[in-house]
């Protein structure tokens, strides 16, 4: 186990320190200034196509979701551990300066996930079943034409998310609710699989309005319930956006270098863990966006870029601040239980349970998300519902064997999946981004001509 162990710390060291970030920063650069800083320009625009979704009635295409449903799927993968136990690890593993890059991550990430979106939407199919699929295999299938690479980013999405990753998701609900209530681990493990079972061999359809109904609702309670403890010590407010500020640039300023962080750890966990909590860049909720029943490709582009905003301007600092400002990343704490204890300090006993249970939705709602990504991957590697039935009993098994692994050693396994899946989705934005970029253009071109959408989905056919 300790070979394994060290082996899965060289590689995240090669991948984290110095290929990913350069990788997903540099091409979240390069996207944001192609396609004209979107985030900026089409914000506005993004967040009425948003709110205005969730609240239009109507029934989405047979094996298809609505926008909003894909979008709240997304979000279900995106809002999880990372929002929680993520942050904790990245601001005692870089400091207060993590915060800041996560945020970086996010502002540049917001342009890369309108090109995944947008080429999800573009090469899109339609399965035996009559199912839409979509995702990075399919446009790196289809757009770049090269089969092998597809299977290989397939099989590292199945590993990465249905697989390591919800083992993650399980180990930080054990973790939480067994420090909470006093249940143990293994039996959290089997809660959590029964329910998620459930909801699987409903298949997409309940899949998305699982999303639909809780993910809006957990996000705004978690966020109240921030603001409210972040108000209670108000007094430090200041303080800890200095200590975010100067400590992306200056740890040592921050901790008297008694700590040893440098700004090389402040980068490299928050844009790692930036990276896990809204995944832009990462290839995983294209496979959402591809299936949602929209007009046209650039709708859901914009759709995309807010739920990165979502997930890491919003929840994630909103977690950020509420560590900070009552120093529970100061005791010596880990993972999940460092955010916790800064809700028990804000709120007492009562606090721990309010984020064991948010924890528990957060973490939920996203193995339900990544099991999904990983069976549109299944679709695309086998035919028909055995391969999918084999799928589904084995990420069971890695939920309720997550529920009680060593915690470090669970996120550094799953940190080395998410970074060799991002290589070949990062290949193919950058060879097909200009793809992207002519969709938004005929996008603005429709709007300006009468805002009469239309677009020909020209692989949107049945698979022989």
């Amino acid at each position: 186990m300790a070979v394994l162990e060290n082996v899965v710390t060289m590689v995240n060291g090669i991948l984290w320190d110095y290929v990913l970030i350069i990788g997903l920063v540099g091409t979240g650069i390069f996207l944001s200034v192609m396609l004209g800083f979107p985030q900026i320009k089409r914000f506005g625009e993004a967040a009425r196509k948003v709110f205005g979704e969730a609240f239009k009635k109507g029934e989405n295409k047979e094996g298809s979701m609505s926008s909003f449903q894909a979008l709240a799927t997304s979000i279900a993968a995106q809002i999880g551990t990372g929002n929680v136990a993520g942050v904790a690890t990245a601001i005692a593993m870089g400091g207060p300066g993590a915060v800041f890059w996560m945020w970086v991550s996010a502002f540049f990430g917001m342009s890369t996930i309108i090109v995944e979106a947008t080429l999800a939407q573009k090469y899109r199919e339609t399965d035996v079943d009559g199912q839409l699929v979509g995702g990075p295999a399919y446009y790196i299938k289809n757009g770049l034409k090269s089969k092998g690479l597809a299977a290989f980013f397939a099989v590292s999405i199945i590993i990465a998310l249905g697989f390591i990753g919800n083992m993650v998701q399980s180990n930080s609900i054990a973790t939480a609710v067994s420090r909470a209530f006093n249940i143990p681990n293994i039996a959290v493990g089997f809660i959590i699989a029964i329910l998620a079972g459930l909801i699987f061999i409903g298949g997409m359809k309940r899949i998305a309005r699982f999303a639909e109904m809780v993910v809006p609702v957990m996000a705004v309670i978690y966020i109240l319930g921030a603001i409210v403890a972040v108000i209670l010590f108000r007094g430090n407010i200041i303080p800890t956006f200095k200590s975010i500020f100067v400590g992306a640039f200056s740890p040592q300023a921050v901790f008297g270098g008694a700590a040893g962080i440098g700004i090389k750890q402040a980068v490299r966990y928050g844009i790692a863990r930036g990276l896990f909590s809204n995944e832009a860049g990462m290839g995983s909720t294209p496979n959402s966006h591809a299936v949602a029943d929209v007009e046209h490709p650039a709708e859901q582009g914009l759709s995309a870029m807010i739920a990165v905003f979502i997930d890491t301007i919003l929840v994630c600092t909103a977690t950020s601040l509420v560590i900070l400002s009552t120093g529970a990343h100061q005791l010596g704490l880990e993972g999940a239980a460092i955010t916790q204890e800064g809700f028990n300090i804000a709120f007492g006993p009562i606090g721990e349970k309010f984020l064991a249970v948010c924890l528990t939705f957060f973490a939920f709602t996203t193995v339900v998300g990544w099991y999904y990504f990983g069976e549109n991957n299944i679709r695309f590697l086998f035919k028909g519902k055995t391969a999918i039935r084999a799928y589904q009993i084995i990420v069971l098994v890695f939920i309720v064997l997550g529920s009680y692994q060593k915690v470090d050693f669970v996120w550094n396994l799953a940190d080395m999946f998410n970074g060799i899946m991002v290589i070949p989705n990062l290949i193919a934005l950058l060879f097909l981004y200009k793809e992207s970029k002519g969709i938004l253009l005929d996008y603005d071109t429709q709007m300006a001509n009468g805002g009469r959408l239309q677009y020909n989905y020209e692989f949107e056919s049945t698979r022989a």
